[in-house]
């Protein structure tokens, strides 16, 4: 056996530890993302073969094999404003009913990955402002989430380097929210930075502690669970949203019957979906 192979049995043990960690679901034809996402720990670790490291990390209990494993399992690209229309609907239409309010506005983007989602927002925040002055007296919060410390970290850094920054940012916001760093890399603004908190979540886990919101993104997230999972994330994010408070979803991702807290809104383009107040 090549040392990039598993067995069916090691793929299933794996599978089942993945899930158990962080949820996700791993079918048998996802074996090509296993090997691409873990090699590179392989040869880092100094392990034989892919199955070693599998064993290992499943058996031996340290805490820093596991992390790195999940965290390379759970990595996912990302852009800046992706899929455009809910930071269209943001912007021109949400933001109207948050930005005389006199309470702080909280936003929650979840699963986060290295930071482009929350900085995105941050960037609407300022650019709605600059429009419109005196909007959101009292502030917006946002708090950004994921379960990869290796993607926060990064994320907190707010420095990106130019393949990075050339995914989805127009010249305009380049020149405005960032400035240039060392290696060609960008880094972000501290105006717009300090806007965005970062917080180490598990979505399996409780997250009363993160407190209420009034819009919570988690979107490209709820494809990698479990139905029945499905079904408690959206439970856990219904109860700390506000009352009539806004969930974005990923453009291809459906609530459908897994739950009946929330009411789908459609706006021209796009969708999303508000929690009922009964």
């Amino acid at each position: 056996m090549n040392k990039d192979e598993l067995t069916h049995h090691e793929f299933s043990q794996f599978a089942q530890f993945l899930e158990r960690q962080c949820g996700i679901l791993l079918s048998q034809n996802k074996s090509y993302l296993v090997k691409s996402r873990l090699m590179p720990l392989v040869r880092e670790g100094n392990f034989g073969t892919l199955s070693e490291l599998i064993k290992s990390t499943i058996s031996n209990g340290q805490a820093r094999l596991r992390d790195r494993v999940v965290d390379a399992m759970t990595t996912n690209e990302t852009l800046w404003f992706r899929d455009k229309y809910p930071f269209d609907i943001l912007s021109n239409t949400l933001f109207e009913r948050y930005a005389k309010s006199r309470k702080r506005v909280r936003i929650w983007s979840a699963a986060c990955s290295s930071g482009q989602e929350p900085y995105s927002i941050a960037m609407l925040v300022q650019e709605y402002k600059q429009r419109n002055p005196g909007a959101f007296p009292a502030g917006v919060e946002i708090v950004a989430t994921d379960i990869s410390t290796d993607m926060l970290a990064r994320a907190q850094k707010a420095c990106y380097d130019p393949l990075s920054i050339g995914r989805g940012l127009s010249e305009e916001r380049k020149q405005r929210f960032f400035k240039v760093a060392a290696d060609k890399h960008m880094e972000l603004v501290p105006n717009v930075a300090k806007m965005v908190t970062f917080k180490l979540i598990n979505l399996l886990d409780s997250y009363t502690a993160l407190g209420q919101f009034d819009i919570v993104f988690c979107r490209n997230v709820l494809i990698y669970f479990s139905p029945k999972n499905k079904a408690k994330i959206l439970q856990q994010i219904a109860a700390c949203l506000q009352k009539e408070g806004i969930l974005f979803l990923g453009a291809s991702e459906s609530i459908a019957d897994l739950s009946k807290s929330f009411t789908l809104v459609r706006n021209n383009p796009g969708l999303y979906y508000q929690k009922n107040t009964s």
